[in-house]
């Protein structure tokens, strides 16, 4: 039986895979939590750069917020990196959940980008 390490990776190459073949050359919104913080970025996989970023870690979203660890984060990080991929001229984007569960704090950040402007 694989490890837990294994399963995840296995899990996020399986995404990465399926978002690679209908991507279209789309940019990917690829997200990560951890237990204290959750991170977004836009990156453009044909030119191999990060398009637009945002994470809870940032000095305007830590001092608004009560912690990085939950929905009210997420949300905010979300709005944020829409916001920062409008500026950037990025209005389609394919999402990227990686090895996580579409609930919680990475539903909560897909739909405030979503709010915010971003459309996949």
């Amino acid at each position: 039986m694989a490890s837990r390490k294994e399963a995840l990776a296995r899990r996020a190459n399986r995404v990465r895979r399926h978002i690679k073949s209908v991507a279209n050359g789309r940019p990917r919104l690829s997200v990560h939590r951890s237990s204290k913080n959750i991170y977004a970025q836009i990156i453009d996989d044909v030119a191999g750069k990060t398009l637009a970023s945002a994470s809870t870690l940032e000095k305007d979203l830590r001092g608004s917020l009560k912690t990085g660890a939950d929905t009210a984060a997420a949300a905010a990080v979300g709005k944020l990196v829409a916001e920062r991929a409008s500026k950037a001229g990025v209005s389609e984007v394919v999402f990227d959940r990686g090895a996580f569960i579409y609930h919680g704090r990475i539903k909560a950040l897909a739909e405030a980008a979503r709010e915010g402007g971003l459309t996949f």
